[in-house]
């Protein structure tokens, strides 16, 4: 469906995008994330024919549907008048601009603004007008840049619903720095930093990618809690911080099998320790991007 091989982009002497391959398949729903600056949007318009790549190639089979960034509308025009507006750009008129704008109005629910200013709209009604447009000519791939930034909470959660709704019928390509949305919609994340392609699977593939590791949380009131910490078999890493009320905070990073509790108990009865809290944290998304890109300060 996409397969970009190789593809760079620079502006003067910096390389937006650095030799990125990938290929997203038909019916998948991708989430393209990256931090600020990292190359997302460059990329997105490079597969949308905004922009040309320096090296590399972009093929795409099928018409692309494009929500970009910052969702352009003319906010003077009514919902109906954009709507009439953009089928006419498309080359759409008369049976078929009728038939293209009654799909887009019903795929994203926005019948009963569909005779309202633009500028009178919330945020997200706004984002649903936007969709619409990229939906008019039923493109078999829809590729949106941050379809959700700005939006409240309510707001987002409509947006994440509705792109679940449209993929069923839409390979979708949506970029975002919010994992919230990842886990929402999506059953693939790519992760790009600096221009380059640093992860690409299921979010399950890239939970294990940081190595089977898990995290214990112990809080403890006694003496030499750091040392014999971290003297127990499997772990690997204890940080300490006590607090003011005399109990020490550890987090243990532990093997994936290794079995700490019972060392740790009796470690307690020989030390005398209190033991107020035991608990497992498993990583986090946020944790793997963070892990990935980390090094990253850029801003757009």
């Amino acid at each position: 469906m996409i397969r970009l091989s190789h593809v760079s982009k620079s502006f003067g002497s910096f390389k937006a995008v650095d030799d990125v391959s990938f290929t997203v398949k038909s019916g998948e729903i991708v989430g393209f994330l990256g931090p600020n600056g990292a190359g997302k949007t460059t990329t997105m318009r490079m597969m949308t024919g905004f922009y040309t790549p320096d090296a590399g190639a972009i093929e795409i089979a099928g018409d692309i549907g494009y929500l970009p960034e910052n969702n352009p509308l003319y906010k003077d025009m009514l919902v109906a008048e954009q709507l009439a507006f953009s089928a006419d750009l498309k080359g759409l008129f008369g049976q078929k601009r009728k038939e293209a704008v009654d799909f887009a109005v019903s795929s994203v629910s926005i019948e009963d603004v569909y005779y309202m200013p633009i500028k009178e709209l919330s945020k997200g009604y706004r984002q649903r007008v936007g969709i619409a447009q990229a939906l008019l000519h039923k493109p078999k791939i829809l590729i949106m840049d941050e379809p959700s930034e700005g939006l409240d909470p309510n707001q987002r959660t409509e947006i994440r619903s509705l792109i679940k709704h449209l993929s069923s019928h839409h390979t979708i390509i949506m970029s975002t720095h919010v994992m919230q949305e990842v886990q929402a919609v999506c059953n693939r994340m790519i992760i790009i930093n600096k221009g380059k392609i640093v992860a690409d699977g299921t979010p399950s593939d890239l939970m294990k990618q940081l190595g089977g590791k898990r995290q214990l949380i112990v809080e403890i009131e006694g003496k030499n809690v750091q040392e014999t910490l971290s003297s127990i078999e499997g772990v690997e890493d204890v940080s300490t911080k006590k607090g003011r009320d005399g109990i020490i905070r550890a987090v243990l990073t532990i093997k994936k099998n290794a079995k700490v509790q019972p060392e740790l108990s009796k470690h307690s009865a020989k030390h005398g320790w209190i033991l107020w809290k035991i608990a497992e944290e498993e990583k986090q998304l946020e944790d793997i991007f963070h892990a990935l890109t980390e090094d990253e300060h850029a801003s757009n």
